[in-house]
């Protein structure tokens, strides 16, 4: 028998997004919602809603499963959804998990172990180890969990310490796990992955790629499939490396292998063992309905879902509540909503609601399909001049520009792009001819290092002259951590105050050498956008 009613362990775009799945495969739907999310449209979207205390506590969800009668819970993306004690907890419960199994989860969760069994399935690895070991730059990485969260570049030695203590309270409040390990970070790579799908007869087929480079905060703004830098032979040699490591953690369901390429070279990062934020480019090419095939999967359907691409492309970009050149999350209630109507859209929030600090900031997702890449990026600068947003601040505008972008257009992204070209900065007049996998890209010399953009430098001269600053927050926030005091002489960017919003850490740091003038804040408080937070003089 079927899935007749099945619980979304989660909120906003996604929990929709799995709503319409299982209207379209008839069975009844029930919302989870916490007290500050009690107007959000994904509670009115659902058949049945019921209020639970946070959406990391899986004992929340399994009480709400049982109250409302629901036989499956699916935990969408984020949150618990790659949660081995979920995953174990859902099913011990009586309930149907769609999902991995817990044990797949735990060998392709946690990223060491994970690179331990891709080694002896044969799929190369990037390095991991001391800092000591790997030199400088390297990479801090929350070892449970995605999304950006948890993840430092640290440059020089005496940015270890606080980057390590910044990226364990940002995998603990994300994930409730605060493991963080050490890699080689390479510098301009692209970021490649695989769509997997695994049947519990042990069939896993892999459905192509998406390209996903385009990132700022180490999140993807911008994906698309298939990706220009590979070709039929680069494809499959990836692809198969995708398929042996599912097949070496006995995975089942919808998964995601990532990569990074540099030319033809490629490393195993992480195996998603979720459905991604950009499923729907590879939705668009390959006419799989990827949610629908999760729950076919969890009720011991065979896989039907064919290895083959369908013709076309498809590109989309996340429509976010944030500033468009500092990519710092923004709250304010949608007071206008216009979302395009000849792509595809997947929406979060409908007019009316309020986006606050406490959760990821998406709003939509924007898809374009076409029959060829320039047609797919045409078709989606359209729709993003018809988008209209009012309220509160968006990325639209940056948007607009990245698709524009020659670059872009060109096929040349890395996951250096917003480091190479400033946000909403002149474009260049042309980009020169060549591959940007082959001689072209591998014969220049590294740009300077330029500021990431998620690091604010939010300061003001408050009028009195040149000598004096006035540091204000750069987004609504609490202040998780208070490192200077009145007195205090500090130094060209040292971060001065920590703000959190949406589970990532912000620091807001010293424009100059100055002494500390006043502090007008403490540890703990929650602070509105352009709040006075420490003056400086010099």
């Amino acid at each position: 028998m079927g899935i007749r009613k099945l619980l979304v362990a989660n909120r906003g775009e996604i929990a929709l997004r799995v709503f319409r799945a299982c209207r379209e495969l008839g069975i009844s739907t029930v919302a989870v919602f916490t007290p500050d999310d009690r107007a959000l449209a994904h509670k009115r979207a659902a058949d049945e809603a019921v209020e639970i205390d946070s959406y990391l506590h899986s004992e929340e969800h399994i009480r709400a499963a049982k109250k409302s009668g629901a036989e499956a819970i699916h935990p969408g993306y984020g949150f618990l959804s790659e949660s081995p004690r979920f995953a174990a907890a859902v099913e011990a419960a009586g309930l149907v998990w769609v999902g991995p199994p817990a044990d797949a989860l735990e060998a392709g969760g946690d990223k060491q172990r994970a690179k331990r069994i891709a080694r002896r399935a044969g799929v190369p690895v990037v390095r991991e180890g001391e800092p000591e070991e790997l030199g400088f730059p390297l990479l801090v990485k929350a070892a449970a969990g995605g999304g950006g969260r948890g993840m430092r570049v640290v440059r020089e030695p005496g940015e270890l310490e606080d980057s390590l203590a910044a990226a364990r309270r940002e995998a603990q409040a994300a994930f409730g796990d605060d493991r963080v390990f050490c890699e080689r970070y390479v510098e301009r790579p692209r970021h490649v992955e695989i769509q997997l799908l695994a049947d519990s007869r042990g069939v896993v087929v892999a459905l192509g790629e998406r390209e996903c480079s385009v990132q700022r905060r180490h999140q993807k703004v911008l994906e698309e499939s298939p990706s220009p830098a590979l070709d039929p032979g680069l494809r499959a040699r990836m692809s198969e490396a995708a398929v042996a490591f599912a097949e070496a953690v006995g995975y089942r369901g919808a998964g995601t292998a990532e990569f990074m390429l540099d030319g033809r070279d490629f490393w195993f990062l992480e195996l998603n063992g979720r459905i991604q934020v950009e499923h729907p480019v590879t939705e668009a090419v390959t006419g799989i309905d990827l949610v629908q095939e999760q729950i076919r999967i969890a009720q011991g359907e065979p896989l039907h879902a064919p290895q083959e691409y369908l013709e076309g492309h498809a590109v989309e970009v996340r429509l976010y509540a944030e500033d468009p050149q500092t990519f710092l999350p923004q709250t304010g209630r949608v007071s206008r909503l216009r979302l395009p109507s000849r792509i595809r859209v997947d929406a979060g929030v409908e007019e009316g609601d309020e986006v606050g600090t406490a959760y990821d900031p998406l709003l939509a997702k924007l898809i374009a399909h076409g029959a060829t890449r320039a047609d797919a990026l045409d078709r989606l600068a359209a729709a993003l001049d018809e988008t209209e947003v009012d309220g509160v601040v968006t990325n639209l505008p940056f948007l607009r520009w990245l698709v524009a972008h020659p670059a872009l257009r060109a096929g040349r992204t890395s996951t250096s792009f917003l480091t190479d070209y400033t946000p909403l900065s002149q474009p260049p007049a042309r980009i020169a001819d060549g591959s940007w996998a082959g001689s072209f890209r591998l014969n220049l010399a590294p740009p300077p290092a330029a500021p990431s953009p998620d690091v604010a430098l939010a300061s003001h001269h408050d009028g009195t002259g040149s000598e004096q600053s006035a540091l204000t927050a750069p987004m609504p926030g609490t202040v998780i951590r208070l490192l200077v005091q009145e007195g205090d002489r500090v130094e060209p960017r040292q971060p001065l105050v920590v703000l959190e919003a949406m589970k990532m850490e912000t620091p807001v740091v010293s424009p100059y050498e100055a002494v500390v003038r006043a502090v007008h804040v403490s540890e703990g408080a929650q602070v509105a956008g352009g709040q006075l937070l420490v003056e400086l003089e010099e």
